[in-house]
């Protein structure tokens, strides 16, 4: 994905709110051995860039004065109430050196899970991504996690994800292994099969 963005000299409150005024939003590109590059982008561009879930965990193309980085959006900074970004944060990434990121998450399969068809359980998403480490070339836009053969009462835990070739768990998610999808029995569906033996047997013989 491309984003065009321009060279910014100018800073401080003032500064920014000139920018908002006038349809920009003020950011900044760092990392590498090149000093930090205070830029400025497109609001509106910017905002329907956000809204893709690519534009957040790919390896982006920055054009500045007709030159292009590659980089990874690392902030955003939002207003409390107004569909507005204040500030956006890119890190400039080296080819040759591995990086950290969040990937998304992407959930296949639970339909035919037999924790749905057969138990009637609903799955939980209990996590919607997942921390990796990877060369930016190896980067995925997401990763997939079958949920098919799902029982009731399992979960799919981060090392049960497939990751592709070049890819790893973070350390920390690699150590402790979290759920990231569980099967669980719906309370009402909990409570009516509590409640159905208690009836049974309270039931008064027929005469």
């Amino acid at each position: 994905m491309k984003v065009v963005a321009f060279e910014r000299n100018l800073q401080g409150t003032g500064a920014s709110r000139r920018l908002r005024n006038a349809g920009k939003t003020a950011g900044i590109v760092y990392g590498g051995n090149v000093d930090p590059k205070l830029i400025e982008l497109d609001h509106n561009a910017l905002w329907h860039a956000l809204r893709k879930e690519a534009f957040h965990s790919s390896i982006l193309e920055l054009e500045i004065a007709g030159k292009i980085e590659q980089v990874l959006l690392r902030d955003v900074q939002y207003h409390p109430f107004k569909q507005l970004v204040l500030h956006v944060d890119f890190q400039r990434v080296d080819p040759n050196k591995p990086i950290h990121m969040k990937v998304p998450l992407h959930f296949l399969g639970a339909e035919n899970a037999p924790a749905v068809k057969l138990a009637s359980n609903v799955i939980s998403h209990t996590m919607n991504e997942l921390d990796i480490n990877c060369l930016p070339g190896k980067l995925p836009e997401f990763l997939e996690v079958d949920l098919s053969k799902l029982e009731a009462g399992q979960s799919v835990h981060a090392k049960d994800v497939k990751l592709p070739a070049g890819v790893t768990l973070t350390l920390h998610v690699e150590q402790e292994n979290p759920a990231v999808a569980q099967a669980v029995q719906p309370a009402g569906v909990a409570a009516d099969e509590a409640a159905a033996p208690a009836a049974a047997e309270g039931e008064t013989p027929a005469a």
